[in-house]
């Protein structure tokens, strides 16, 4: 059976969702994160999450590869489109804006100065300069969302499953990030998934 190695409340909860909303028989495990002896660091060299190990013992990294793939397990399921198509194109798009724009770019600064500067006295201004990317990253995705449900297509799709997970995060910061509304609306909607709530039920986080 495939393994899919997760830390509760990182951003593998993207990849832990879907297979909850795919209905997949994936094994599902849980590792620290930045400690040496984790079990993570002997699954994939770069120790993070998520990670995905085939039967075979092929090693797939990163949401915005293990989503496609894991979406990919179930032919025409509504989280993904068909091969050639442009909302494939667009589901991936922002997979890449995601893992780029949101997380890379901006929540990493934030959460994790000491990776910008060994100089502690710099790390309130590095914070300070990631919320506002941060913010700038989110409004973009607020304003597409203005008159649409869901990020492509008016259904909820992978896309949607691994904006959640950041936009859940959110909510450790608050201001000025409640004012965007389209951001909030597709948190509530995810939020209520049951896919969603089986897999924020299994990492310890309902």
């Amino acid at each position: 059976m495939s393994t899919l190695y997760i830390s509760p409340g990182a951003c593998s909860l993207a990849s832990h969702i879907a297979v909850h909303e795919l209905g997949l028989p994936i094994q599902v495990e849980k590792v620290a994160l930045r400690t040496p002896d984790s079990p993570i660091h002997a699954i994939n060299p770069l120790g993070r999450v998520p990670a995905l190990q085939l039967d075979d013992g092929t090693l797939i990294t990163e949401n915005s590869a293990i989503l496609p793939y894991l979406a990919d397990q179930v032919p025409g399921t509504p989280l993904f489109a068909p091969a050639g198509s442009a909302e494939r194109a667009q589901i991936q798009s922002w997979l890449g804006y995601l893992a780029a724009e949101v997380h890379t770019a901006s929540f990493r600064p934030l959460n994790r100065p000491e990776r910008y500067s060994a100089d502690e006295a710099a790390h309130p201004g590095i914070r300070a300069q990631a919320v506002q990317q941060l913010y700038k990253a989110f409004e973009h995705i607020d304003t597409h969302l203005q008159n649409r449900q869901w990020l492509v297509g008016e259904r909820f799709t992978l896309a949607d499953a691994y904006l959640g997970v950041f936009a859940s995060w959110l909510l450790r910061i608050g201001k000025p990030f409640d004012q965007l509304t389209g951001v909030a609306r597709v948190r509530e909607q995810w939020a209520a998934r049951p896919g969603v709530q089986q897999a924020l039920r299994a990492e310890g986080l309902l």
